[in-house]
């Protein structure tokens, strides 16, 4: 590996930017010489041994970079964060220059043998690994301080010197997915290679998991169509439905592992080995010396985190799960004093009046968890995880904790205490339908609808400017800038796993649920296919091998599921009336099923 770096050239005759890094407006130019200079210098002098070049518009002011590699140093790089890829025999091995004429398709002038979004990951990763020397603070700001072995943009990151980097889209390879992907409505799968190809793994497995949630939602709603017409209003029928749901709530999650595996293996990231992590960017401390590397970084108190996390951020979550239940009791009273008014008026009003306090709740439960979310962003950031992994772990945990409190408490209130599966059916379809339609606008049509704003202001002032630059590169780069940022998979699993647990926890009294279920998802896959094609930046690719956390959270709800079902079985009549004599018997009985 050494050896290859000696004979790396930086020149390349057709520069093609891959990266673009926007500095503040204002940076000196102290700075930027010397964090370009970075940038290009060879490995050995430890640069990253890229390609820079500035995007020259009229106005200036902008101070816009476009980062490129060489062929050659695309294939040093691809070797060094280890991508697998597919050999000549059909196994898959860890990609290595010394012996790339093994590998399928490899050809020293075939440029498309790493894939645009590998291209990208790899400059990434060479741009975090740039790591201070002899250097005590960034040229120019002496308040930015560095030691030997700090990651230098993660400091001007937070010193607000680099406001940010994205990859540039491609765009004749972004027509092509559009077209494939979303660009008319048919019934088959998603291109899920080719999404992988663009957008890398984590973002292809989401897709991945959304399809096979879709498909496998579909037994459920063939189901649940003739169950609910035949047995509209016998809630006692309940049992063979509920006995399904907990064999199906088990059986497609170990399912979906397999399928997992299968496309990970074949996209070469099950085999691939995890990187060292380094410290998050917001993470904060002491100058120390890091015990398993060496290296000086900051050290933060691990008793310090856990007093932060155990004396604020748990009495925090705990009263913000008080208040929920408090709201919940309030809806409660709202559905009995709808009721009473229907009792005493019987007319179509009343009997719509039935319907308004599930949905105003439903609406308060949708603002009580995005504003809930907030505080989790900041306490989790407040309690200064060390790594990006851990902090994500405590911020999922608070945010599931909530949701599912938020959401399921009350018709696990009306099933278990109240006894009413009346209620429990039409809370319950109030409560789906009602986030179905809040999340699609929120999270798809008005972004849609502000980036259109957006890009026809955007076009107009364009066309004013003169450039001797390529006019579509310059506007390119601009439009993006502005888009919004995808902050990652988190949102979206999120909601799939409340639809879930809409779905198998107590859908045996609302068998429509799965139907619903199956209609959001499909418009799901075209309005989040939408959003990553034209609202949001390229995200960065991260390969992955599973969907990480979430598949235990799925499993722990499958579980809970499998509980919930079981007691709902237990206390149908006939059930019921199998054990006339013993309820001990009879509990005992359910919990063996469990």
């Amino acid at each position: 590996m050494a050896e290859s770096w000696s004979f790396l050239d930086t020149f390349e005759p057709n520069f093609r930017p891959l990266v673009v890094i926007e500095l503040a407006k204002g940076t000196k130019e102290e700075t930027i010489e010397w964090f370009t200079k970075r940038i290009v210098d060879k490995k050995a002098n430890g640069g990253a041994q890229l390609l820079v070049k500035p995007l020259v518009m009229e106005n200036g002011g902008e101070n816009i970079y476009l980062v490129g590699a060489s062929h050659l140093r695309l294939l040093l790089g691809a070797e060094t964060v280890g991508l697998v890829k597919e050999c000549n025999d059909n196994s898959m091995r860890t990609f290595t220059y010394s012996s790339r004429k093994t590998f399928k398709d490899f050809a020293d002038d075939n440029h498309s043998f790493l894939t645009m979004a590998e291209c990208q990951y790899i400059i990434k990763h060479e741009l975090e690994n740039l790591r201070a020397k002899d250097e005590k603070m960034i040229p120019g700001y002496p308040q930015a301080k560095l030691y030997p072995g700090k990651s230098i943009v993660r400091r001007l990151l937070t010193s607000g010197i680099l406001v940010q980097i994205f990859p540039l889209h491609d765009r004749e390879e972004l027509k092509k997915l559009r077209h494939s992907w979303y660009g008319r409505v048919k019934v088959g799968y998603q291109p899920l290679d080719e999404i992988r190809c663009y957008f890398g793994e984590t973002i292809a497995l989401y897709f991945g998991f959304l399809e096979y949630f879709t498909f496998a939602l579909i037994p459920m709603a063939v189901i649940g169509i003739p169950y609910y017409v035949f047995a509209w209003e016998d809630y006692d029928k309940y049992v063979m439905f509920a006995t399904f749901n907990l064999l199906w709530s088990t059986v497609i999650l170990e399912v979906w592992k397999r399928i997992c595996a299968i496309m990970t293996y074949r996209w070469g990231t099950l085999l691939m080995k995890r990187q060292f992590e380094e410290p998050r960017p917001g993470f904060h401390g002491v100058l120390g010396i890091n015990p398993i590397t060496g290296r000086e970084e900051p050290v933060y108190s691990s008793i310090k985190r856990q007093m932060r996390i155990y004396l604020v951020s748990l009495p925090f979550v705990c009263l913000c799960l008080y208040f929920s239940l408090h709201v919940m009791m309030i809806y409660f009273d709202l559905e009995q004093w709808a009721l009473d008014y229907h009792e005493e008026n019987e007319s179509n009003f009343s009997s719509l009046m039935l319907f308004v306090p599930s949905i105003i709740y439903a609406v308060v439960i949708e603002i009580m968890n995005r504003i809930y979310r907030y505080a989790a962003e900041f306490l989790t950031s407040w309690e200064n995880h060390r790594l990006e992994s851990s902090y994500q772990n405590h911020l999922i945990l608070k945010v599931l904790v909530f949701n599912f409190l938020n959401c399921f408490a009350s018709l696990f209130y009306i099933a278990f205490v109240l006894f009413d599966m009346k209620l429990l059916r039409q809370s319950l379809a109030t409560l789906l339908i009602t986030s179905q339609i809040l999340n699609q606008f929120a999270e798809s049509l008005l972004p849609y609808w502000l980036q259109k704003r957006h890009k026809r202001r955007m076009k107009k002032r364009m066309s004013s400017l003169k450039t001797d630059t390529d006019l579509s590169l310059v506007e390119q780069v601009n439009l993006e800038k502005e888009m919004g940022t995808y902050f990652g998979t988190f949102d979206d699993y999120l909601e799939l796993f409340l639809q879930f647990g809409y779905v198998s926890l107590f859908s045996c009294v609302y068998p429509l649920a799965a139907v619903f279920a199956v209609l959001n998802n499909i418009t799901e896959i075209y309005s989040d296919a939408l959003k990553m094609c034209r609202v949001y930046k390229r995200p960065f690719a991260e390969p992955t091998a599973n969907i990480g956390v979430w598949q235990l959270a799925f499993e722990t709800m499958s579980v809970i599921s499998v509980v919930t079902n079981c007691i709902l079985i237990g206390m149908s009549p006939q059930v019921n009336a199998l054990f006339p004599d013993s309820k001990t018997d009879l509990i005992l009985t359910v919990a063996l099923v469990e």
